[in-house]
């Protein structure tokens, strides 16, 4: 009959809500179409896709007003029983979850002071000596801190190819590097001083700036950036 009612089944391959995900993505989708992937199937007289709009119009098209709707409050809608109001519940709930779990705004380094603050914690009150790099964006948001070596008393060995593979598959644009000197010596050595030069001479060909050095002990920190050793 001409007046019958389409079902999600008769329309446009490219129309219906799993399809249309697959074809073009989870953005191309509205709220109603969401919904709709939620819940399979409408009643009698609506689709899917029709009973997601209803829904979501007396909740004045509002996802936060929906997510208020109980169990009991969403049953009200003819088509939703509890399988299918447990569905919706649990998808908001994975929603706000996700919300409140992502993560703060990342740092910036502006100074030798905001690294050695990121790294007095890790590598402050240690008897033995440890090498950490902290990769930066190109704005010098921190992208992240990583150990790379661990060793004894008196040293601990760096592999310059690491280092820039680490900062390479970060993309990172900037890096600082950081060890301890358990002794509490804030002197550089002989060795740190040319690693220094060497890291810095490398990163210059693959167009990753070495930002500073730190080198902290327990008394506070030497910074190569604020003696001009860089």
């Amino acid at each position: 009959m001409e007046n019958e009612r389409l079902t999600i089944k008769s329309w446009a391959e490219e129309d219906r809500p799993r399809e249309k995900l697959v074809l073009k993505g989870k953005t191309a989708l509205s709220e109603a179409e969401l919904i709709a992937i939620l819940i399979g199937s409408g009643n009698k007289k609506q689709t899917a896709v029709e009973l997601s709009q209803h829904i979501l119009n007396q909740c004045s098209n509002d996802l936060a007003n929906l997510a208020r709707l109980s169990l009991k409050d969403l049953q009200k809608f003819k088509g939703i029983g509890e399988a299918k109001a447990i569905t919706i519940v649990a998808a908001l709930e994975i929603g706000r979850r996700r919300k409140e779990s992502e993560p703060a705004k990342k740092a910036k380094i502006v100074s030798s002071g905001a690294a050695f603050d990121l790294l007095r914690g890790d590598l402050m009150d240690l008897n033995h000596e440890e090498f950490w790099l902290i990769l930066l964006k190109q704005n010098n948001e921190v992208i992240k801190k990583e150990m790379l070596s661990r060793g004894g008393v008196s040293g601990t060995v760096v592999d310059a190819k690491i280092i820039f593979k680490r900062a390479l598959e970060e993309t990172a644009s900037g890096i600082i590097l950081a060890h301890n000197h358990p002794s509490g010596n804030l002197k550089p050595s002989k060795e740190d001083i040319h690693l220094t030069k060497r890291l810095k001479d490398a990163g210059r060909t693959l167009d990753i700036t070495v930002l500073d050095h730190l080198i902290i002990t327990n008394r506070g920190f030497f910074s190569f950036a604020d003696e001009s050793m860089l």
